[in-house]
Protein backbone atom coordinates (compact mmCIF):
# COMPACT_ATOMS: atom_id res chain seq x y z
CA UNK A 1 0.00 0.00 0.00
CA UNK A 2 2.76 2.46 0.94
CA UNK A 3 4.70 1.58 -2.21
CA UNK A 4 1.64 2.27 -4.35
CA UNK A 5 1.13 5.66 -2.68
CA UNK A 6 4.77 6.51 -3.24
CA UNK A 7 4.52 5.53 -6.88
CA UNK A 8 1.36 7.60 -7.28
CA UNK A 9 3.04 10.61 -5.66
CA UNK A 10 6.03 10.33 -8.01
CA UNK A 11 3.74 10.11 -11.04
CA UNK A 12 1.76 13.20 -10.00
CA UNK A 13 4.99 15.08 -9.22
CA UNK A 14 6.44 14.15 -12.64
CA UNK A 15 3.25 15.34 -14.38
CA UNK A 16 3.16 18.68 -12.53
CA UNK A 17 6.85 19.34 -13.21
CA UNK A 18 6.18 18.78 -16.91
CA UNK A 19 3.12 21.02 -16.97
CA UNK A 20 4.87 23.82 -15.10
CA UNK A 21 8.10 23.55 -17.08
CA UNK A 22 10.15 22.77 -13.99
CA UNK A 23 11.71 19.78 -15.77
CA UNK A 24 13.23 21.97 -18.50
CA UNK A 25 16.75 21.81 -17.07
CA UNK A 26 16.56 18.01 -16.77
CA UNK A 27 15.43 17.81 -20.41
CA UNK A 28 18.26 20.18 -21.41
CA UNK A 29 20.84 17.95 -19.69
CA UNK A 30 19.44 14.85 -21.41
CA UNK A 31 19.52 16.58 -24.80
CA UNK A 32 23.05 17.85 -24.17
CA UNK A 33 24.24 14.33 -23.36
CA UNK A 34 22.54 12.83 -26.45
CA UNK A 35 23.84 15.52 -28.81
CA UNK A 36 27.46 14.91 -27.86
CA UNK A 37 28.56 18.52 -27.34
CA UNK A 38 32.25 19.15 -26.68
CA UNK A 39 31.68 21.82 -24.05
CA UNK A 40 30.17 21.09 -20.64
CA UNK A 41 26.48 21.89 -20.11
CA UNK A 42 25.39 25.18 -18.58
CA UNK A 43 24.89 25.31 -14.85
CA UNK A 44 21.29 25.24 -13.72
CA UNK A 45 21.48 28.93 -12.80
CA UNK A 46 22.91 29.89 -16.22
CA UNK A 47 20.28 27.75 -17.96
CA UNK A 48 17.35 29.49 -16.24
CA UNK A 49 18.91 32.93 -16.87
CA UNK A 50 19.34 32.14 -20.59
CA UNK A 51 15.81 30.76 -20.80
CA UNK A 52 14.33 33.84 -19.13
CA UNK A 53 16.37 36.17 -21.34
CA UNK A 54 15.18 34.32 -24.44
CA UNK A 55 11.55 34.55 -23.34
CA UNK A 56 11.93 38.28 -22.72
CA UNK A 57 13.41 38.84 -26.19
CA UNK A 58 10.89 36.55 -27.93
CA UNK A 59 7.57 36.79 -26.06
CA UNK A 60 4.99 34.15 -26.87
CA UNK A 61 1.44 33.67 -25.69
CA UNK A 62 1.49 32.96 -22.00
CA UNK A 63 -0.96 33.47 -19.21
CA UNK A 64 0.96 36.06 -17.18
Amino acid sequence: MVAALGQGYRAVRWWFRGVLGADAYDRYLAHHARAGHDEPPMSERAFWRARTDHQERHPQGRCC
